[in-house]
């Protein structure tokens, strides 16, 4: 195991390195100027312009830039976003709890609800179950994120005044009433989130299980005379969540990217809306810290998927 690490790490490590030099050299080379709003300002001289540039290590070769945008990443620094003025890890630190509170609630509740109806719908192929399963999954999955959102608002927002349309980030959760507040206006957005991805994790889980049921060895257990339950939770659900753990592992790195439509969609301001924002602004520093960090986790969850395949099914061998 430990070897399969070290190995894993020193691929990973050129791997993100690859990665950091196409997203900067994509971002750079793209067009706009991020000081195009100080151009905007009559009141702000050539001088001072140039002065900021400099600041910023505009005026340096995009290859100079890279090595001290990379070297100041190491020591810990993310850089200073052009818009706020801010570094850009506090600004992601105040974006990220609102992404949590709504897009990583809404994913743990698609995991708890799919796997089961998965599995029912397995065991209970072509059943009335089975089939209204079916249905809504195809149905969540082939509807866009936004038609769902405009929807719901219409329905249980404007039309019903159940929930508020817009999400407010700045309400402050300091009693009971704030309590309900703040889970009225996060019903609508994870609605629609968890309808997307309850169906995707519901289609992959069936699937697997359908596989893993038709096998000899499943014949086998009941033959032996294991329970029904027994069988199907002990040795076929064991087996069949290989796919399903890689579906999920390389989900959770999504929480952090932000639900970029649905939290524009519900003025959320997380992760989604600040990346949004700052690719039409042109704040180069931002971008690439959100897609860099989406990068990491992504290579960072698919090598926890990797380690897990060994605990689910003992056929693996990392030697």
């Amino acid at each position: 195991m430990l070897q399969y690490l070290i190995r894993r790490v020193m691929i990973v490590i050129p791997t993100l390195l690859v990665i950091s030099m196409v997203i900067f050299a994509v971002l750079a080379l793209a067009p706009g100027d991020p000081l195009a709003q100080l151009a905007l300002n009559p009141s702000i001289p050539e001088s001072t312009r140039e002065l900021i540039r400099k600041q910023f290590g505009l005026d340096q070769p995009v290859p100079v830039r890279y090595v001290r945008w990379l070297t100041s990443l190491l020591q810990g620094d993310w850089g200073w976003s052009f818009n706020s003025r801010s570094p850009v890890i506090d600004i992601i630190l105040q974006r990220l709890p609102q992404t949590l509170q709504v897009v990583g609630l809404a994913y743990l509740i698609a995991v708890l609800i799919a796997i089961p109806i998965g599995i029912i719908s397995a065991v209970k192929q072509y059943s009335f179950f089975d089939n209204l399963a079916t249905f809504f999954s195809f149905v969540g999955f082939s509807v866009p994120s936004f038609f769902t959102g405009l929807i719901l608002m219409l329905v249980f927002a404007v039309g019903l005044k159940w929930f508020p349309i817009v999400y407010s980030t700045s309400l402050q959760v300091d009693s009971w009433e704030s309590l309900g507040q703040q889970v009225r206006q996060m019903v609508l957005p994870i609605t629609v989130l968890v309808v997307q991805q309850t169906a995707a994790l519901t289609r992959f889980t069936r699937s697997a299980m359908l596989d893993n049921l038709s096998l000899d060895y499943v014949r086998t257990a009941r033959a032996k005379g294991l329970g029904e339950q027994m069988v199907v939770l002990r040795h076929v659900l064991t087996n069949s969540l290989i796919p399903v753990v890689t579906l999920i592992a390389l989900g959770i790195p999504t929480i952090f990217a932000g639900a970029i439509i649905t939290e524009n969609l519900f003025r959320v301001n997380g992760l989604g809306q600040l990346l949004i924002s700052s690719i039409n602004s042109n704040d180069t520093p931002v971008v690439m810290a959100l897609t860099f960090i989406f990068a990491i986790l992504t290579v960072t969850f698919n090598l926890i998927a990797d380690i897990l395949y060994g605990m689910l099914d003992p056929r693996v061998r990392y030697s």
